[in-house]
């Protein structure tokens, strides 16, 4: 049997553990990158010079890049994806917009007369998920790109079916807006503690036996306990993600309440100077807010 090959777009702190995930399960992993990763070597990666020399080898490509303006140079063009003119499902990892996507869809399968289709396939768990094979893929596709989807990417955690392209997308603005609503709270409530005399690690005990606790105090409590701010996710992401919210609200007519008071804040973290650090930097962010 001719073994499973999964391209790789997107070497950064979520590409890496995927592609780990891909190859511990079997599966071979071809990277484009600009920058050779010794993990992904160590692991038994293999790179490639350009896109088109990936879809030349791969069944899919899972792309992890920030966003979409990075990977539409390497969709269309004499040595992009759409060049090695063979059928190619591109898994678009990116958290985006989903109206922008069904755009870009629609133009690389017009310029691959067919070919080459994406799919929406955002994440949520953070690198730790990653590492763990425990993320949460949400993905817009048909029911056959579905299959393939998870046939491909199971090994890195659950995937869920939301519906056509952009639905994937669609849910993760709903996530980032649960996530950045839930850290700024965090962040918020950690400050009132400590500055009433209780401990943070006392606090964190208290709320994560009750139903303030989450998946996302788990993963976080050490860094809010400990002010360790070293990136785990780019808190300046969320700015991005909100406003992909904040479209699909208008675009629903949706009249959001908190949505607007969280892209206030999260914009001021990052104007403060906050948004290089983990998420976890609510916590600063609140302590020197005048």
């Amino acid at each position: 049997m001719t073994q499973h090959t999964v391209g790789l777009i997107g070497t950064g702190a979520m590409g890496i553990p995927m592609a780990l995930r891909l190859l511990a399960a079997g599966k071979k992993v071809v990277v484009y990158s600009r920058s050779i990763k010794p993990a992904l070597v160590d692991g038994g990666a293999a790179y490639v010079d350009t896109p088109r020399e990936l879809a030349a080898q791969a069944h899919e490509v899972l792309v992890m890049l920030p966003d979409l303006p990075q990977l539409e140079p390497l969709l269309i063009g004499d040595e992009s994806l759409v060049a090695a003119a063979r059928p190619l499902l591109v898994m678009v990892g990116s958290t985006s917009s989903a109206v922008r996507l069904r755009e870009l869809a629609h133009s690389v399968r017009r310029a691959s007369e067919g070919r080459v289709e994406l799919v929406d396939t955002p994440v949520s768990g953070g690198v730790e998920g990653a590492d763990a094979g425990t993320l949460s893929i949400m993905v817009g596709a048909d029911a056959e790109q579905f299959q393939r989807v998870a046939k491909a990417l199971s090994p890195c955690g659950t995937v869920h079916h939301l519906g056509p392209l952009g639905a994937g997308e669609v849910a993760k603005a709903c996530n980032q807006m649960v996530v950045s609503a839930t850290m700024l709270a965090l962040g918020e409530a950690t400050v009132l503690a400590e500055r009433s005399g209780i401990e943070p690690f006392k606090l964190m005990e208290v709320l994560s036996g009750g139903y303030a606790g989450s998946k996302l105090l788990e993963a976080k409590k050490r860094k809010l306990i400990e002010a360790d701010y070293s990136p785990g996710g780019i808190a300046a992401y969320m700015v991005k993600d909100l406003g992909f919210a904040r479209d699909i609200a208008e675009a629903t007519s949706t009249a959001a309440i908190l949505l607007p008071a969280l892209q206030n804040a999260y914009e001021e973290l990052v104007s403060a100077g906050l948004g290089e650090e983990d998420l976890a930097v609510v916590r600063r962010f609140v302590a020197e807010r005048v």
